[in-house]
């Protein structure tokens, strides 16, 4: 297997305030990923979100794993989407600074 994709994104929510921005966001985050994936499975274990999709007929997998001053975001790509690592690693990490980044109204 492949080395994962590993983004870590700082914040300063703590633990409790940035697990609740990402809990929140989450039907969000399902729509904007509506029209390229056919599936999108997530679930809390403690502080770490674990998720599963499939996008393009390929599985990914990976989780969030949230601490007090930053979140780990970690997946795994199939072999055919190996090539399109980079441009997915720079849009997960632009997409979760601003959801820890940007205040609430």
């Amino acid at each position: 297997m492949p080395d994962p994709i590993v983004v870590t994104v700082s914040h300063r929510l703590g633990r409790d305030g940035a697990r609740r921005r990402i809990d929140e966001s989450l039907t969000q985050i399902r729509r904007q990923l509506a029209a390229f994936t056919s599936s999108l499975d997530t679930a809390w274990k403690g502080d770490r979100l674990e998720f599963s999709l499939v996008a393009m007929r390929q599985q990914i997998a990976g989780h969030l794993d949230v601490e007090e001053s930053l979140v780990r975001i970690v997946v795994e790509l199939p072999l055919l989407l190996r090539m399109l690592a980079g441009p997915i690693a720079r849009r997960v990490q632009g997409e979760a600074a601003l959801l820890l980044d940007k205040p609430r109204v």
